[in-house]
């Protein structure tokens, strides 16, 4: 009798090109495995990183766990110089801490007929 293949699902994760070094090292050292593929989009043409993880239907919610900690929007503080002009910022202007928002991912989730790895 052959054995019952379980639930496969292929991850799309669109994320930041600055959050794809810890994001990578997370997944892998959580037992998650993904190929990259360089892409570029969104506001101001920021450089992306698009991840396909194939995992089994039940770790689903581990890899997306693991997305939204190391990838996820999040509050980051810059300083900024509030004062811009054409001649650019004013050094006499004090610079001032920002709350910015950063980071995000969007995941795509399908479902697998098979995943062969050899």
């Amino acid at each position: 009798m052959e054995k019952e293949k379980s639930k496969q699902k292929l991850l799309l994760a669109v994320i930041q090109g600055d959050d794809y070094p810890e994001t990578v090292d997370d997944l892998n050292h959580n037992g998650f495995f993904a190929t990259v593929l360089s892409s570029t989009g969104g506001f101001l043409k920021k450089r992306s990183i698009t991840l396909m993880i194939g995992v089994e239907e039940h770790r689903v919610q581990a890899a997306l766990d693991v997305l939204r900690h190391s990838a996820g929007r999040r509050q980051q503080m810059t300083y900024s110089n509030m004062s811009m002009s054409a001649a650019g910022p004013n050094p006499s202007m004090p610079i001032i801490p920002v709350q910015m928002s950063v980071g995000g991912a969007v995941v795509f989730i399908m479902d697998l007929d098979d995943i062969q790895k050899y």
